[in-house]
């Protein structure tokens, strides 16, 4: 089973949704905007994809936190994690978790592959 990760409300994931149930692909959502995002997962996600993969720099989130703020977060990966759990906005969306591994961001090539 699929698992998708992200926030309801945003673009990148009304794309996914549309897609996954175009393409009949059954699949469960986790928004960690409600539910928030455990530190043992970002970990995992930041160990498999790395941080360039994972943190959205782009968005206004990022650019609100203050330089210092940006800095700490990028000191080590425990400070990263913290950050993005509070800051869930941070991470890119939307995170697909699959069989053979994740796909971060919409990429359509890469769902229409997992029919």
């Amino acid at each position: 089973m699929l698992k998708i990760y992200g926030i309801k409300n945003c673009s990148s994931m009304k794309k996914a949704f549309d897609l996954l149930h175009e393409l009949g692909l059954a699949y469960e959502f986790h928004d960690y905007k409600k539910h928030g995002i455990d530190p043992d997962t970002l970990k995992t996600w930041l160990d498999a994809q790395g941080e360039a993969v994972i943190l959205n720099k782009k968005g206004t989130t990022w650019r609100k936190l203050s330089e210092q703020e940006q800095q700490l977060t990028l000191s080590s990966q425990d400070n990263l994690i913290d950050t993005l759990s509070i800051h869930t906005s941070l991470i890119k969306r939307p995170v697909l978790q699959t069989s053979k591994g994740l796909i971060v961001g919409f990429d359509e090539a890469a769902y229409r592959a997992l029919a």
